[in-house]
């Protein structure tokens, strides 16, 4: 999932042919933020998940920072406005659902969080409903209903009798929390500043790796450090590098170039790679209760959205 889930007044990358490609800029973000996930998992007990946060949005604040530092200079006033929103911001769309992820990734499939990941909307709806007092229609309670089936036959396993006497999956509950999470931020983010893109992510970036150093101290002196091997510094620089930076600049320009509402279906091609990949890289088998859970909380999602959005 994106450290952002809204864009403003977004950079225009140079020019050039991709630059101008909406629908493969997109897939490319989703591609990345699949490969997250994979990542993570892979990364899960030898780079603790503090740590691989922390350094995650540090060294992609570093990678952000040149191009961003003017618009941040600028738009100073604007953040300093508003500096308890965007502190919430930080901590709850950069610091604590991406940390929360990684740990969950410790405890479960990394297909288990993909096909999870498809109910973000529903947590959405919901924060939508709690702050901004916005009523569902019908349909988009019907389709709520249907996604949250979904997510319970994930969760449950496809034994949906057992829910009674159910022990969830540790991994599977810390991921729900996350999205719960994440939708809080992406409703928040309705009254951020009206700053540029960049600085956005800028200061987004910079703050929630800030927030993190408390954490990431404590883990440095309860956990087995992180080895400098190869495999740890490659998936380092990936989760800098890929879902952090150049999915979002992606992202940026792909709503920029056909607009958000046709760029969100894409948000549900990241199960899609991310469930190949988990396939192949992992070794990880899909199972008949994967299907029916994604299929549902896919007709819940399209069912929510036909007739308006939460």
């Amino acid at each position: 999932m994106p450290a952002s889930g809204q864009t403003s007044r977004a950079a225009s990358p140079g020019g050039g042919w991709l630059a101008n490609q909406p629908y493969l800029l997109l897939s490319i973000t989703a591609l990345c933020w699949a490969g997250n996930a994979i990542v993570g998992r892979l990364a899960a007990g030898h780079i603790p998940p503090v740590t691989l946060s922390f350094l995650r949005w540090t060294f992609a604040f570093l990678i952000i920072l040149p191009f961003a530092w003017k618009h941040l200079k600028r738009d100073w006033g604007a953040i300093r406005g508003r500096l308890g929103t965007m502190i919430v911001l930080s901590v709850t769309g950069i610091s604590a659902f991406n940390t929360l992820q990684y740990w969950a990734l410790e405890h479960t499939q990394a297909l288990n969080t993909l096909l999870l990941q498809s109910a973000g909307p529903l947590f959405v709806a919901v924060w939508s409903l709690i702050l901004l007092g916005v009523r569902l229609k019908l349909a988009q309670a019907a389709g709520i209903v249907l996604s949250l089936t979904g997510v319970l036959v994930i969760l449950l396993r496809g034994d949906l009798t057992a829910l009674a006497s159910i022990q969830f999956n540790k991994g599977d509950i810390i991921f729900t929390v996350a999205l719960a999470i994440f939708g809080f931020y992406s409703v928040l983010t309705r009254n951020r500043p009206n700053i540029h893109g960049l600085s956005f992510v800028g200061f987004t970036f910079g703050c929630g790796a800030a927030c993190l150093i408390p954490l990431w101290i404590w883990e440095l002196f309860s956990r087995p450090l992180m080895q400098l091997d190869t495999a740890n510094l490659l998936s380092l620089f990936y989760v800098a590098v890929f879902p952090s930076t150049l999915a979002y600049l992606c992202f940026n320009r792909g709503v920029q170039l056909i607009g958000a509402n046709r760029a969100a279906p894409f948000f549900h091609v990241v199960p899609v790679f991310g469930s190949a990949m988990a396939i192949v890289f992992l070794g990880e088998h899909p199972q008949l209760f994967h299907v029916i859970g994604f299929a549902l909380v896919l007709t819940g999602v399209f069912v929510a959205s036909r007739r308006g959005r939460a």
